[in-house]
């Protein structure tokens, strides 16, 4: 799982990582002759743009926005509700402070994550509770309901193809826009 993890992070996310390095890396260790020196500040801000945009694009396909208003609020509290709202009405990816952008993307995907595996849960939850009744109809109490449904999840996942189904909602979870 942890290889998988490892794999899918790299498929996901190298064409932000190249992007990255053409914007801001190259420029800086192989400038241009005609062109001046970049500064190391400067270096890294072209470097951390397309991470940004990617962070910030994921918030809001996953609709998420909320996450960077808590943030934000949190670190410039406003008393006015006027003023909040016009500070948010233009909000822009590279208005918004690298370590809020963050906080608000790791939330995000947390998010993501639980409504992917609440969707995983479910199917096995019925499985269990259908096992469950059908064994106290029985009178088979001392059954376990594990015992009997687990070969039957086991089963479910690999007819409907899990895994593949478990990537593939993953993947589309971190659809790169555009």
């Amino acid at each position: 799982l942890v290889a998988l993890c490892l794999f899918l992070t790299f498929l996901v996310m190298s064409p932000v990582w190249q992007q990255a390095y053409e914007e801001g890396i190259r420029p800086y260790t192989h400038p241009e002759p005609d062109q001046p020196a970049v500064s190391l500040a400067q270096t890294f801000e072209n470097t951390v743009r397309p991470v940004r945009r990617f962070m910030f694009e994921q918030i809001e396909n996953a609709r998420n926005e909320e996450t960077i208003f808590l943030f934000l609020d949190y670190q410039y509290p406003e008393q006015d509700p006027a003023a909040r709202e016009a500070r948010y009405a233009s909000l822009r990816y590279r208005d918004v402070p690298l370590p809020t952008l963050a906080s608000a993307y790791m939330l995000s995907e947390l998010k993501v994550a639980f409504t992917i595996g609440f969707q995983i849960f479910l199917p096995f939850l019925v499985i269990d509770m259908v096992v469950a009744a059908v064994l106290t109809s029985m009178g088979m109490m001392m059954l376990p309901p594990t015992f009997v449904s687990f070969p039957f999840k086991l089963l479910l996942f690999v007819l409907i193809d899990g895994w593949v189904l478990t990537v593939g909602m993953l993947l589309e979870s971190v659809r790169l826009s555009g």
